[in-house]
């Protein structure tokens, strides 16, 4: 095992353990770490410009709330003047990711098969992701950075390993809670070696982080039961820069749901809702904003309930605009975090309706910043739906306390500001270990 075939020691053992082989490998049998670069020869001293590293396992930019949050903090930090890189897969050349492709793949088949008996494709895909990343990362000067800021637990193990060698302040912000929440949406079994594999990487990448910046108070207790300590935690809500939404005045009650259309975004819900009060929706025209692998199931869906006031719009890039013909914003999330469809929804003086998931109470205050409803729960729904269409007065005042609250707590500067003060807050710890 000379060569880098299965680059983290911890999940092969973590695998010999689950498939029983003995006697299992322990890191210090197999200690090798990424080579290349001049790792922590350059001592920085605290000062107020950065050179800061945002590093994401997943395509960037792309639609979503993740790619939201990458831009807002990049933009953020370099309007505070910091230098920032984003560095993601789509980044690398896309011939040079093929070549690493074929010429690993067989490598990794064959090591997981000689040694297990087999191999799990999604295994295989993931550390085949690892190591063309890494590879790809060895061969950037890391040195010239002063902070390292992992969006995922992918990218924190490969900075992790990195770190052990350039030893700088490296920040994890999880968007969710990854192992668990494929076992929820049974995209991986409970109990099966794909849930090992994921948990063993997200443990890591806890382990590594020398802070963890988190969306909402809502991951404390899973990354504490997961070995975060306490004292490395800290709350920073999503915070965006939001056009200024000029009001505008509709003949009809404008609903919209702004969201992907994936199964746990709730729009099944919110179709079979409005078909419980359809009296109530002849002035009332419903926007869906979003594409995704429901879309077609949910046109059907609209058809087949006779929501002819029912629109469903695919991808847009006018959201602000949207948002502000709309009177009603839905999301009846079944899982989320802390989504920024809702943040931009306060920030355009819309009332919301949502659910009690994840972060999400942590911003919507029941019938005060707007409406929460325990998620599946169809009948509170439309209940909740009917109550804003009718009080006009209702939507008016959840309108203006959402956006109050957004002002003051959900702006771009304020979630940059705080990230920034924690990025120096690490840096001068680091220097103080320096020289000690």
């Amino acid at each position: 095992m000379s060569e880098l075939l299965f680059p983290y020691p911890y999940v092969i053992s973590a695998l010999d353990h689950y498939y029983n082989v003995t006697p299992p490998l322990s890191e210090k049998d197999y200690n090798q770490k990424p080579s290349g670069g001049s790792g922590g020869k350059k001592k920085r001293s605290s000062k107020k410009q950065l050179s800061i590293l945002i590093a994401t396992f997943w395509d960037y930019p792309h639609t979503g709330g993740l790619s939201n949050y990458i831009t807002s903090l990049r933009d953020g930090l370099i309007e505070m003047g910091h230098k920032v890189d984003v560095i993601s897969p789509n980044q690398f050349p896309q011939e040079k990711v093929a070549a690493l492709r074929k010429e690993i793949v067989p490598k990794l088949k064959n090591f997981l098969t000689n040694r297990y008996g087999e191999y799990s494709k999604k295994i295989l895909q993931s550390t085949r992701l690892l190591y063309i990343y890494e590879q790809m990362l060895m061969k950037m000067d890391l040195d010239q950075y002063d902070i390292f800021h992992a969006q995922d637990l992918f990218t924190a193990n490969i900075l992790g390993r990195f770190n052990a060698k350039y030893n700088k302040p490296l920040l994890f912000t999880p968007h969710g809670m990854f192992t668990f929440n494929r076992i929820k949406f049974n995209r991986i079994e409970k109990g099966s070696v794909e849930e090992i594999y994921y948990e063993t990487i997200e443990r890591k990448a806890i382990k590594y982080a020398d802070h963890l910046i988190v969306i909402s108070d809502s991951f404390h207790k899973p990354l504490k039961d997961m070995g975060a300590k306490a004292k490395k935690l800290t709350t920073i809500y999503t915070g965006i820069d939001f056009p200024a939404v000029q009001r505008k005045k509709n003949k009809k009650i404008i609903i919209s749901s702004i969201s992907r259309l994936g199964p746990r975004k709730g729009h099944n819900d919110l179709l079979k809702a409005l078909s419980k009060i359809k009296k109530h929706t002849k002035h009332v025209e419903v926007l869906i904003v979003g594409d995704g692998e429901m879309r077609t199931t949910l046109e059907e869906m609209k058809e087949s309930l006779h929501l002819d006031n029912v629109r469903i719009l695919g991808k847009r890039d006018d959201i602000a605009n949207i948002l502000s013909h709309t009177d009603i914003f839905v999301l009846p999330t079944l899982n989320d975090n802390l989504p920024v469809s809702i943040i931009e929804a306060m920030h355009s003086r819309t009332a919301v309706i949502t659910t009690n998931c994840g972060g999400i109470p942590e911003l919507i205050e029941h019938d005060k910043t707007g409406i929460i409803i325990e998620p599946k729960d169809i009948k509170a729904l439309s209940k909740q739906l009917k109550r804003l269409i009718l009080e006009k007065d209702t939507r008016a005042k959840l309108a203006q306390n959402a956006y109050d609250y957004a002002q003051k707590q959900l702006t771009r500067d304020m979630m940059v500001n705080q990230i920034s003060e924690k990025y120096q807050q690490l840096l001068a710890s680091k220097e103080e270990e320096r020289n000690e």
